[in-house]
């Protein structure tokens, strides 16, 4: 049975448009959500143009409670299936972070195409924050992705194991590998665990309300097993514990705001500040009695924190 949605409201009032743009290789499925996304003319008119990359395992659905707080007349907001997961086809080569921030910088290069006026914010929520910052720091083809303002949500600003608990992120190295060593149909099973699945969304959730609990652990199950097979999610798990944004911090130069948890698992505070302190006059917003999920259990905050920092950049 599924779980309604807290922030079904505000979603059911912003039109939503699908599309299929090929990306690197990749099939990529897009959402646009607002008026400034129903059509050629919309797009090309649009003030204000947002790109959303969600996080490993995830799909479009991750980020939806953030966009539904942003809707704001001339505001184009594209949010896609990151290549390999939900509907989006795989890359056309490897998924590690050269070939996610090459992928980065063509969805990116063809928004600003079609919306050749407006200011171009792209927001990265956890393994995107590592995309983002990849592909801002020139890695991938096509030298460094341009866009206007940057949003880091719980951005994996430290390398995972050094995180608060570095001995879960062993734990899930070891379930991947070997999800990987047994053979293949056994190991996409392993993947797709819905007891695993359980797991990871009953550690990282924070709330204690149990209506918006349950609500989490739905959207979970629900999207969290959608990858194309076995080969890409563990690549992107490789990528997604191999690299974190403090890597590319020293050469961001675009305006950025990154959004924390002061009860992350992944990653402490204290490297948020380290981040921070590195690119050239990032902002950093801690939000308080909550971790690695801001954009299930505190995305009016998250989207309040957004709307200030672009008023004022």
């Amino acid at each position: 049975m599924t779980v309604a949605s807290p922030y079904a409201r505000e979603l059911a009032r912003m039109p939503v448009t699908t599309r299929v743009e090929t990306l690197a290789g990749s099939d990529t499925h897009l959402w646009e959500y607002g008026a400034s996304g129903l059509d050629e003319a919309a797009r090309e008119a649009a003030t204000t143009a947002v790109v959303v990359v969600h996080g490993f395992r995830g799909d479009h659905h991750g980020l939806e409670p953030v966009i539904a707080q942003l809707d704001e007349p001339g505001m184009r907001i594209v949010a896609p299936d990151l290549p390999g997961f939900g509907a989006s086809t795989p890359l056309a080569v490897t998924h590690d972070i050269d070939g996610y921030a090459t992928w980065a910088k063509a969805l990116v290069a063809s928004v600003r195409a079609q919306s050749p006026a407006a200011r171009i914010v792209v927001i990265g929520h956890s393994f995107g924050s590592i995309v983002v910052s990849a592909a801002l720091a020139g890695e991938g083809d096509g030298g460094a992705l341009e866009a206007d303002d940057i949003v880091l949500i719980n951005p994996i600003a430290a390398p995972a194991l050094a995180g608060p608990r570095g001995f879960m992120t062993r734990l899930a190295i070891g379930y991947y590998r070997f999800s990987a060593a047994v053979p293949e149909k056994l190991g996409f099973a392993i993947l797709r665990s819905g007891l695993v699945v359980q797991i990871m969304s009953s550690t990282m959730a924070k709330t204690k309300d149990k209506g918006l609990r349950r609500w989490i652990h739905d959207q979970h199950h629900r999207y969290f097993s959608a990858f194309a097979n076995r080969s890409v999610v563990l690549d992107a798990f490789r990528a997604s514990v191999s690299h974190d944004v403090s890597e590319y911090a020293a050469r961001i130069h675009a305006p950025v705001l990154m959004i924390a948890a002061d009860r992350d698992d992944i990653t402490p505070v204290a490297a948020q500040y380290s981040v921070q302190k590195t690119i050239p006059g990032a902002e950093l917003v801690i939000i308080e009695g909550v971790g690695h999920l801001i954009h299930y259990e505190r995305p009016v905050e998250a989207a309040d924190a957004i709307r200030s920092y672009l008023a004022r950049s």
